[in-house]
């Protein structure tokens, strides 16, 4: 081989091995990139398993462990407080665990399962408040008790506050206020915890529960848009408001919107079950004695209607008789009969 064909092999050489290396050196972000690719992948498919929904528990079984962990025993109101707490427990617990207050994927990406969470949120302080205002208190005169005190205005905290401190934080030590007051009711030495299951006070709970799903009815049905009429000063000749409203107005909900308002609605109703479960317990002999077990038997049905499975990927918003289904009004036709329900209730624990 002639020393010409040596020098050229040589060359080529060279020129292959500078341009692999300049190939190799000008393509060092393709691993970021595939690094960046892998962890959105993976974020969205731990995103779709921490937008599953948790289950239901049994409220009777929840009492009976919780007075079992504690070496009590199930009284009046250990169901009402067990249930309080294993829905608290589940907001802070399930899968990807609170998410309302996210900052960082995939937690900050969902949207569905946050509102859900806001709705059990907003009935679970709703119980609580009513336990520390009127169930542990015979009377408006007596002294509130001193757990419950310090739990209620801990579940009001900031829903999305991410530190300093952080929702969770707030949460869970009024996890630990509720745990003490459920310890010291099972106490028979403890006669300074009580649990008051009566008549009116199960109205002053279910009057507050009754205007949070007229609210959330309202918003479902406004899905669609309507053309309303003001009825804020019906019927009262004297009445009178701060500022001038027009005499029609139009509600709709905002597009982007619709389907968050469908899952707290959601969460709303699927902590509603738990309380009312527990109130069916808690209250049997008042029930029973209006006759009212029914009633409160047929709420706690439609409320399981709206727990059902979703088939379709997202939330529909078809018109009122359009082809396409529209999944707010059916949640919104479950909670109003719900809420009629609630309302004939009211009237007849109220009869003596």
């Amino acid at each position: 081989m002639s020393q010409t064909d040596m020098n050229s092999k040589t060359t080529l050489r060279d020129r292959w091995s500078d341009w692999r290396e300049g190939r190799s050196g000008s393509q060092w972000w393709k691993w970021p990139l595939l690094v960046l690719a892998v962890y959105l992948i993976a974020a969205l498919l731990v995103g779709m398993f921490w937008s599953v929904p948790p289950g239901r528990f049994d409220v009777v079984r929840q009492a009976e462990q919780l007075a079992a962990e504690h070496g009590g025993r199930v009284v009046t109101g250990s169901a009402t407080t067990g249930a309080l707490i294993g829905v608290v427990e589940t907001l802070l617990d399930k899968p990807g665990g609170y998410l309302h207050n996210d900052r960082f994927p995939p937690g900050m990406w969902l949207d569905n399962i946050p509102s859900w969470e806001f709705g059990a949120l907003v009935q679970s302080r709703d119980l609580a408040r009513a336990m520390r205002e009127v169930h542990s208190r015979s009377q408006s005169q007596s002294t509130e008790d001193k757990d419950l005190a310090e739990a209620e205005p801990r579940l009001n905290f900031s829903s999305n506050s991410w530190m300093l401190p952080a929702s969770e934080t707030q949460y869970r030590e009024a996890l630990k206020f509720t745990r003490a007051y459920l310890i010291r009711l099972s106490d028979d030495n403890a006669s300074d915890a009580q649990f008051y299951a009566r008549a009116d006070n199960l109205r002053y709970w279910l009057d507050t529960v009754d205007s949070r799903l007229g609210s959330l009815s309202q918003r479902l049905s406004a899905s669609v848009g309507q053309r309303r009429l003001n009825t804020d000063l019906a019927n009262d000749d004297s009445a009178v408001q701060a500022t001038q409203s027009p005499g029609e107005i139009t509600v709709q909900t905002p597009w982007l919107e619709i389907d968050n308002v469908f899952f707290e609605a959601r969460g709303t109703a699927w902590a509603l079950i738990h309380f009312l479960k527990a109130a069916e317990v808690d209250f049997a002999e008042v029930l029973h004695n209006k006759n009212a077990t029914v009633g409160l038997q047929q709420i706690i049905r439609e409320l399981e209607a709206t727990q059902d499975t979703v088939w379709s990927p997202m939330i529909l918003n078809g018109t009122g008789f359009g082809t396409l289904a529209n999944h707010s009004l059916v949640m919104a036709n479950y909670l109003s009969r719900a809420n009629a329900a609630i309302i004939d209730l009211r009237e007849l624990l109220a009869k003596g």
